[in-house]
């Protein structure tokens, strides 16, 4: 597990074997916040795992114990929850709370679902040899390919073949597919608004209205680390069910929507005449050397999009109607030589594409009389249908109004779970200050969160750090 360890062996089993799901009404209580806490460290351990490229514990067991299809449905609730319950806390007139960082961390919990799931999905892509094996090539040091190659270098044994991870999720896997369908819906419709908004200083007196817009910026994220969710099960698209290729091809039409987000490209922007791209949760400036480089996150489009068209499985079940050959047809501008040298076996695309615009299309059709569906998200919302106030006023008076000595205490279990020597060493590069962005080394001496490359932007970054720093620094010392 490498030098650095947060959980041993056994505690990570004990861990793992807890995980259940909770109700609605339940989020936010004492078990659920344990639970919560045990699946950060849970996903801290993956990271260093991956990171370490020796073995995967985490992995291993969550696939062993079955508790892939618990997080699917603990994902869609938490996502549940933030459409029906979350609303209507923010509209309650006489919820004033004093802390609103209960709140952020129920919202904060389908991110660490989904990442989990990702680290998951990722160590276990490639055991054996793949068409795609070439891309990893010129991806696998931006992030876009799985560590398979580090483990084969390391003479480690070889993860699972990729589909015992989409069989251990059983029929949940159509339920997640459907989530990430939602999610790449939500950024193609965000593309046309600019994508995301900065994080700016508060411009809100109402707590709640300064958590709606942290809640609006996670959104975004937890979207692109479903696009990576989505192009790990197309890894294993020759191995998934008829229904769930169906789901994919038919029901979604999955390659359409991944042509819309390759024209749109929500995480790249023109500001001020300079090219940003959406990394590690922020907004940065490419230089003009990277600029014809493929990002992360157009890598997983195109992989995917190589897994829905080229394999046999796929494409003997696809229906290319003439809406289908029409948005596929415009990946053509997009295949230009500096592509293809970066993704050599996109070559094969290029000549499906060519193929396809001498062929007719075809009528639409329906392969299958019975399918199987998704079921959580319908369960759930048939199970809470018209209680949706009931369970905020009841969260409101039993969990997200604590005393100021149960918030000190979780706030201590918080400080606990998030080591700053592990958050360091899960950190995908070297720091970065948090005034212009360049590579930092300096950190602030009074609540050590923040980095600074020199002292000068240390001092024109104070008045927006200020306000987080004081109130952080006194807590530390309350401890």
């Amino acid at each position: 597990m490498g030098d650095l360890e947060l959980l041993l062996p056994g505690e990570a089993d004990v861990l793992v074997r807890g995980l259940r799901c909770f109700q609605l009404r339940e989020m936010g209580s004492g078990g659920w916040n344990q639970q919560h806490e045990n699946l950060e460290k849970l996903n801290m351990q993956a990271i260093l795992d991956a990171t370490a490229s020796q073995g995967e514990p985490i992995q291993e067991l969550l696939v062993t114990h079955g508790k892939i299809p618990t997080l699917v449905e603990e994902l869609i609730a938490v996502e549940m929850w933030k459409q029906k319950v979350f609303p209507v806390l923010c509209r309650l007139e006489d919820f004033k709370p004093q802390n609103t960082f209960p709140i952020y961390m129920v919202l904060h919990h389908e991110a660490s679902i989904i990442n989990l799931l990702e680290t998951v999905f990722f160590h276990k892509v490639r055991r054996q040899p793949c068409p795609l094996a070439s891309l990893g090539q010129g991806l696998a040091a931006r992030g876009v390919v799985s560590v398979w190659e580090g483990h084969q270098r390391q003479n480690v044994s070889p993860p699972p073949a990729p589909q015992e991870v989409c069989e251990s999720a059983e029929d949940t896997i159509l339920d997640l597919v459907d989530y990430c369908h939602r999610k790449l819906t939500l950024l193609v419709a965000q593309s046309g608004h600019g994508g995301p908004p900065e994080e700016e200083e508060s411009q809100y007196g109402n707590p709640m209205q300064e958590l709606q817009k942290q809640a609006e910026l996670m959104e975004f994220e937890i979207a692109l680390k479903a696009l990576s969710v989505l192009r790990y099960i197309t890894d294993c698209v020759d191995s998934l069910s008829l229904s769930t290729l169906s789901r994919m091809l038919s029901t979604h039409n999955l390659p359409c929507l991944l042509v819309e987000l390759l024209e749109h490209s929500p995480w790249s922007r023109q500001e001020g005449g300079k090219r940003q791209q959406f990394e590690r949760g922020r907004w940065q400036t490419v230089s003009p050397s990277e600029q014809q480089k493929l990002s992360k996150l157009d890598g997983q489009v195109w992989i995917a999009l190589y897994n829905l068209l080229l394999s046999p499985e796929a494409r003997a079940r696809y229906c290319l109607t003439s809406f289908a050959k029409g948005q596929l047809l415009k990946l053509r501008a997009f295949l230009t030589d500096t592509l293809l040298d970066q993704l050599p076996n996109l070559t094969d695309l290029q000549g499906f594409l060519d193929h396809l615009a001498l062929t007719e299309a075809q009528p639409p059709k329906k392969d299958l009389v019975l399918e199987q569906i998704p079921e959580i998200w319908e369960r759930i919302e048939r199970e809470n249908r018209g209680k949706w106030q009931a369970i905020a006023k009841h969260q409101l008076r039993h969990v997200f109004s604590p005393s100021e000595q149960e918030l000190r205490l979780q706030a201590r279990r918080w400080a606990e779970t998030y080591r700053l020597d592990v958050l360091e060493a899960v950190a995908p590069e070297q720091p970065r200050c948090a005034y212009c962005n360049a590579e930092a080394s300096k950190r602030c001496s009074r609540c050590q969160n923040e980095w600074y490359c020199c002292r000068e932007c240390q001092v024109k970054h104070w008045e927006k750090h200020g306000k987080a720093c004081v109130p952080a620094a006194q807590g530390d010392r309350a401890k």
